[in-house]
């Protein structure tokens, strides 16, 4: 039997398929009663607006226009991503707060990765989740790096690691998590626990709803986000498609509609999220005040021009997510 965290999406799919198929005014009626008595049985409230107002825009963004400049993966653009110089480099920058992926390793220690693989950012190759703590600690995770003789030596840190230098640097945490949603429950629950001012200085992130529903159930005093781009199922960051077989393609284009549709109308209101991480080309002043009348702030990624960091803070008045906050470069891939 599937767990009320796991069958989440897939209700959602049941639900707008009967809806699309069936003629029956009764049989709507129904489904959507039992939708509605679901979210009264299973969903999470928001956490209280006066937390999240400390997480999200925190007295340190009066230097910023009012909103939050985080800084993507540490800011992998100045820094070697997800290291400790990265939050380093990120404080001395003006960040207001840095967004970290937590990845484990094959001997379950929660640390600081973005892939499943090291080989993109470190001199190592293979699975993260074939190696073992031990092994990572010897990889150079500057390697890669544009700026790798600056950071020559520096190390993958663990979750511990990097929650002590963020809570030195005073810096917000958005913490995104990648998977493996009942791990990384349990070694976030540790984390708050050990460091309560975390529940007014972090929000946990994550593309798949099971993780941040797992997180409320474990913490529900933890602030949550969801994090989301259309079409992500059947296309890459750059449009490619994910698939070469068109039919595949096709399906995965119908599943695209269902999840944004029940991002916008369940996920968020079963989970209780506080906030939506969306994707900087599908956000627009009427995207911002859709999720304000729901309690609902945005925030945009990645944002890296000064055109656009100007158009959120100035128009949009939103918190963004950056891979620089150095004025004199933005950042090339």
């Amino acid at each position: 039997m599937l767990e009320i965290g796991d069958g989440i999406v897939f209700f959602s799919v049941v639900f707008v398929v009967v809806l699309l198929v069936t003629r029956s005014a009764i049989c709507a009626t129904g489904l959507t009663a039992s939708l509605y008595i679901l979210l009264l049985i299973f969903r999470y409230p928001q956490v209280p607006r006066s937390r999240v107002g400390q997480v999200l825009r925190p007295s340190k963004t009066v230097k910023t226009g009012g909103v939050s400049v985080v800084a993507h993966r540490g800011g992998g653009y100045d820094a070697p991503e997800n290291t400790l110089a990265a939050i380093r480099e990120a404080s001395q920058n003006g960040a207001t707060g840095v967004e970290l992926d937590l990845e484990f390793t094959a001997d379950g220690v929660p640390v600081l990765m973005h892939d499943e693989t090291v080989d993109r950012t470190t001199n190592g190759s293979g699975a993260l989740s074939n190696i073992h703590f031990a092994e990572l600690s010897k990889l150079d995770a500057s390697a890669n790096h544009r700026l790798k003789e600056k950071f020559r030596g520096e190390k993958v840190p663990t979750l511990q690691e990097a929650v002590e230098e963020c809570l030195r640097h005073q810096l917000t945490i958005y913490f995104d998590v990648k998977g493996h949603a009942e791990e990384a429950a349990a070694a976030l629950k540790k984390i708050y626990r050990k460091h309560p001012v975390l529940y007014n200085s972090s929000i946990v992130c994550s593309f798949e709803p099971n993780v941040i529903y797992k997180m409320r159930q474990a913490d529900p005093e933890v602030v949550t986000a969801l994090t989301h781009r259309p079409w992500s199922l059947s296309h890459l960051g750059d449009g490619t498609p994910r698939s070469s077989s068109p039919w595949k393609r096709h399906w995965m284009q119908v599943l695209d509609v269902v999840l944004d549709w029940a991002h916008h109308h369940l996920l968020w209101n079963l989970c209780g999220v506080s906030a939506f991480l969306l994707q900087k080309n599908y956000i627009s002043p009427d995207t911002v005040q859709y999720w304000a009348k729901r309690g609902v702030e945005v925030v945009s990624w990645t944002v890296n021009t000064e055109v656009e960091k100007e158009y959120h803070q100035r128009l949009l008045n939103i918190s963004y997510i950056t891979d620089s906050l150095r004025e004199d470069c933005e950042p090339h891939y």
